[in-house]
C-alpha cells in the first residue's frame, strides 16, 4: 500500500510536479557522471535558468519556493524506511503518468545525498526507545532550522553575519585638517550641540538640522571632514557607501536604507554619512530605472522620519558628500532634509600653505623648506594632490638615501664580477646593493632621512593636479613679460581685475564695487587671449578658458546646462577669471532670425552674469571678440561686460617691443637693425610678427645655422598683414568713442 499520511509535505501544484521531474533528471545525470550528487536550491534553479523550458520565465521567488517544497518532500523520505521511500508515492502525483524507475538507484542516491548532512549519531543500545525519540526530535529541529534559513531573505542573513558598524573612526581627527577653519566653524555650529547636548533642542522645541550636504571638487576633503568630526565627537557613526546600497533584487536597496536609518535611530544621537550620494539620488524625472526613483523616495521618507518627535528627542544628523550637487533630486535639497549646504572650494594660496604645514607636521623636514614658495607653485592643487606631493617628495628623499647605499657598493663590484662573468652589470649592481643593505647596520652611512626643498621641487613636475584632470580651473603660466606693448590695455585690466583680487580693501574703503566684466575687442591676432591669461596669472586667480562654440549642443537644454556648469566650476575655484573666447558665437544679437535655442543660451548667460540665484563675488569675466557689432547689446550694459577695451594693431615702437619679447629666449641679439625692420612692418599684428619669426627660423634650419638678420629680411617678403578690414574697426571705435583709451 502506498504511504500517504506521514506528515510530510505534498506536491499538489503543476509547477511542483515539473520541478520534481527536473530533480529526478539532475540526480540521474550527477549519478552517471561521478557516482554522487549534491542537490541544492541553487543547483536546481541554475539548471532551470539555463534550460529552454517555460520554467525559466517564472519569477525567481516562485521557482525557489517550489524547489524548496520538492526538496523537503525528498528530505522527509530520509526519515522513513528505505522501502517506504522507494515504494511510496507523492500525494497529488497519482493522476500524472510517471514512468517507473528501473531500479532503486535514484531514490537510494537521493537518500544518501540528504543523509550526509542530516544524519544524527547512531543511538546507543541502552534506552533504545528514548534515543530514537531524541533522534527524531533532533532531525525535525534540523529540518526546521534549514527551512527557516532557506526562507530567510538574503539581506537578513547578511545583516546577521555583518552587523552595521557604528563605531566612530579612529584613523583621522580634526588636527589632520589644514586650511579649513571656516568650514570647520560652519559645520561645528551645525552638529556639535545636537550631538553633545540634545536636551537643549528638546526643551526649547527647536529642530536641529537633519542633513548637511558637503559638495566641492574631487579631493578637497569632504569625506575626511565628516570622518574627522565623527572621530572627535565620539558619537555613533554609520558610514554608508552609496553604491553598496544598490541591489539587483527588487526592494532590497530600499530595505538596506531603512535598516541603516533604523539602526541610527536606535543608537541616537548619531551621525550618518552617505558618501557619493549622487550615485543613488538622481533627478527622478531623468532617472533611467524605476529602482532609482524608489531609492530617492525611500531616502526622502527616511529623512522625514528624523524629526525629534519620531526619534524620542535624540537627534540623527545625515552628512552627505558629492562633487555633483546639481545632479541630486531637488526634493532632497529643500528645508527639512539637506537644508544646509557647505561648499568646499579649490584651496587658495594661503590655504595651500596651511595644508602643507599640516601634512608635514610629523615628517622629518630639512631647515630649507619654503612653504610659501611651494604654495605659489601648486596652483590648482586640492588637498589630495598636496598629500600626493608630500608622499612623492618623501619618496625622493628615500631615493637619495638609496643612492648613498649604492655609492658604497662600487668597490665590491670587481669581486662579484670575477665569480659571475655572464651576468649583466646592472644585475651585479642590484645584487650587491641588496647584500649591502642587509648587512650594513642602520645609521652608519647617514643621519635620519630629511625631506628637503629640493625633494619637493623634484616631485612637483610628477604631480598633475586633479582639478586640471577634471576640467576645473588652474592658473596659467603666461605673465606680463610674455606680452609686448599694449601698455594702456594692461593698466586698465590691472585696475579692473588684478587689484580687486589682490587688494579688495581698496575698493571697500572707497565704497564701490569692482567691475565684474571686461570685453576685449579688436582685430584678430592682437593678443586678446594672451592678455586674459596674463591677468589671471598676475592676480594669482584660477582661470577657466571657454571657447564660445564648445558650449553649444544640438540637444535641447544641454547648451544652457553647459553655461551653468562653467559658473558652478568657477564658484568652486574662487577667485576665478572666466575667459570667453569668440563671444560672438555664444551670444549673438537676439532678433527674429535667431533660433530659439540660441536665444535660450543668451538668456542663460545674461542671468549668470547678473548672479541671479547665486553669488557672483570673486568671479570675474573677460570676453574677447573681433565682431563686437553682432554681440547682443544686453551683454554690454553696466553690471555685465561694462568695461570695453579696444586692442588695436600695434604701432611702430610697439611692433619693435613685441618682436623683442618674442626673441628674448632665443640666441638672437636684438639689434637696431632688427628694431628698424619691425618698425617698417606696417599693418602687422602680434600674430603676424610671430609668423615672421617662424619663417626666419625655417631659413636658418635649411642652412643648419642660427637665425640671423638676413633671415628676417627674407621672411618679410613672404609675410603679408592678416588684417585687411581695418576701416571697419576704426568705424566701430568712433561709434564707441566714450569707451576708448
Amino acid at each position: 500500500m502506498p504511504i500517504k499520511n506521514r506528515g510530510r509535505p505534498t506536491l499538489s501544484q503543476g509547477l511542483d510536479k515539473e520541478i520534481y521531474q527536473i530533480v529526478r533528471k539532475i540526480a540521474d545525470e550527477q549519478q552517471a557522471e561521478n557516482g554522487r550528487m549534491r542537490l541544492s536550491t541553487y543547483t536546481i534553479y541554475d539548471s532551470i535558468k539555463r534550460s529552454n523550458s517555460s520554467l525559466n520565465r517564472k519569477p525567481k521567488k516562485l521557482l525557489e519556493d517550489s524547489i524548496e517544497r520538492v526538496l523537503e518532500v525528498v528530505q522527509s523520505d530520509v526519515h522513513g524506511d528505505e522501502s517506504d521511500s522507494v515504494n511510496g508515492d507523492f500525494e497529488g502525483l497519482e493522476d500524472e503518468k510517471v514512468a517507473p524507475l528501473e531500479s532503486n538507484n535514484l531514490n537510494r542516491s537521493i537518500v544518501n545525498a540528504w543523509s550526509t548532512s542530516t544524519k544524527s549519531p547512531a543511538p546507543s543500545r541502552k534506552g533504545n526507545d528514548q534515543s530514537a525519540t531524541d533522534g527524531a526530535a533532533e532531525s525535525t529541529t534540523s529540518v526546521n532550522k534549514r527551512r527557516h534559513h532557506a526562507n530567510e531573505s538574503a539581506s537578513k542573513r547578511r545583516k546577521a553575519d555583518h552587523p552595521i558598524d557604528k563605531s566612530p573612526p579612529t584613523h583621522v581627527s580634526l588636527s589632520d585638517l589644514g586650511g579649513m577653519d571656516d568650514v570647520l566653524q560652519e559645520l561645528g555650529d551645525l552638529i556639535i550641540l545636537p550631538m553633545t547636548r540634545p536636551q537643549i533642542f528638546t526643551t526649547s522645541k527647536v529642530q536641529p538640522p537633519r542633513g548637511v550636504l558637503l559638495h566641492g571638487p574631487p579631493g578637497c576633503g569632504k569625506t575626511m571632514l565628516a570622518n574627522a568630526f565623527a572621530a572627535d565627537l565620539g558619537v555613533p557613526f554609520i558610514s554608508i557607501s552609496a553604491p553598496s546600497v544598490v541591489s539587483g533584487m527588487s526592494g532590497e536597496s530600499e530595505k538596506a536604507l531603512r535598516e541603516h536609518f533604523d539602526e541610527a535611530k536606535k543608537v541616537a544621537p548619531c551621525l550618518v554619512f552617505i558618501d557619493e550620494i549622487d550615485a543613488i539620488t538622481p533627478k527622478r524625472e531623468s532617472a533611467q530605472r524605476e529602482m532609482e526613483k524608489r531609492i530617492v523616495a525611500q531616502l526622502l521618507t527616511c529623512m522625514d522620519d528624523l524629526a525629534l518627535e519620531k526619534t524620542d528627542g535624540k537627534p540623527v544628523i545625515v552628512l552627505a558628500a558629492t562633487n555633483r550637487p546639481d545632479s541630486l533630486d531637488p526634493a532632497l535639497r529643500r528645508g527639512g532634509r539637506f537644508d544646509k549646504e557647505i561648499n568646499l572650494t579649490v584651496p587658495s594660496e594661503p590655504v595651500r600653505e596651511q595644508i602643507l604645514r599640516t601634512l608635514t607636521r610629523k615628517t622629518q623636514l630639512a631647515d630649507d623648506l619654503d612653504f610659501k614658495t611651494l604654495a605659489k607653485r601648486t596652483a590648482g592643487f586640492v588637498g589630495a594632490d598636496l598629500s600626493d606631493l608630500v608622499s612623492t617628495a618623501g619618496s625622493a628623499a628615500i631615493k637619495r638615501y638609496l643612492e648613498i647605499l649604492r655609492s658604497h657598493t662600487g668597490e665590491e663590484m670587481e669581486i662579484e664580477g670575477e665569480t659571475e662573468e655572464n651576468v649583466s652589470t646592472k644585475v651585479k649592481e642590484i645584487r650587491q646593493l641588496i647584500k649591502h643593505a642587509k648587512e650594513t647596520p642602520i645609521g652608519e652611512e647617514t643621519n635620519p632621512v630629511l625631506v628637503s626643498n629640493a625633494d619637493f621641487f623634484t616631485a612637483l613636475p610628477k604631480i598633475q593636479p586633479s582639478s586640471k584632470r577634471e576640467g576645473f580651473a588652474t592658473i596659467p603660466d603666461t605673465t606680463w613679460a610674455d606680452i609686448g606693448a599694449l601698455g594702456g590695455v594692461r593698466d586698465e585690466l590691472v585696475t579692473a581685475i588684478v587689484e580687486p583680487i589682490r587688494d579688495p580693501d581698496i575698493y571697500a574703503k572707497v565704497g564701490i564695487t569692482a567691475p565684474t566684466g571686461v570685453l576685449l575687442w579688436g582685430p584678430p591676432g592682437c593678443g586678446k587671449t594672451l592678455l586674459a591669461k596674463a591677468v589671471a596669472n598676475e592676480s594669482r586667480a584660477n582661470f577657466i578658458s571657454v571657447k564660445g562654440p564648445e558650449l553649444l549642443n544640438k540637444y535641447v537644454g544641454e547648451s544652457e546646462r553647459a553655461v551653468r556648469q562653467v559658473f558652478v566650476r568657477a564658484r568652486s575655484s574662487i577667485p576665478c577669471v572666466i575667459f570667453f573666447d569668440e563671444l560672438d558665437a555664444l551670444v549673438p544679437r537676439r532678433d527674429d532670425a535667431l533660433s530659439e535655442s540660441s536665444a535660450r543660451v543668451v538668456n542663460t548667460l545674461l542671468t549668470e552674469l547678473d548672479g541671479l540665484g547665486s553669488n557672483r563675488s570673486g568671479i570675474y569675466i573677460i570676453a574677447a571678440t573681433n565682431r563686437p557689432d553682432i554681440i547682443d547689446p544686453a551683454m554690454l550694459r553696466p553690471g555685465r561686460l561694462e568695461t570695453l577695451l579696444f586692442v588695436n594693431l600695434p604701432g611702430p615702437s610697439e611692433r619693435a617691443e613685441i618682436l623683442q619679447t618674442l626673441v628674448r629666449n632665443l640666441p638672437i641679439e636684438f639689434s637696431e637693425q632688427l628694431r628698424g625692420l619691425a618698425e617698417t612692418c606696417e599693418g602687422y599684428s602680434g600674430a603676424d610678427l610671430g609668423s615672421l619669426l617662424r619663417r626666419a627660423g625655417y631659413a636658418a634650419i635649411k642652412r643648419r645655422d642660427m637665425i640671423k638678420f638676413e633671415d628676417f629680411v627674407v621672411a618679410k617678403e613672404h609675410i603679408r598683414p592678416s588684417v585687411t578690414d581695418l576701416r571697419k574697426y576704426e568705424k566701430l571705435r568712433r561709434d564707441w568713442s566714450s569707451t576708448l583709451l
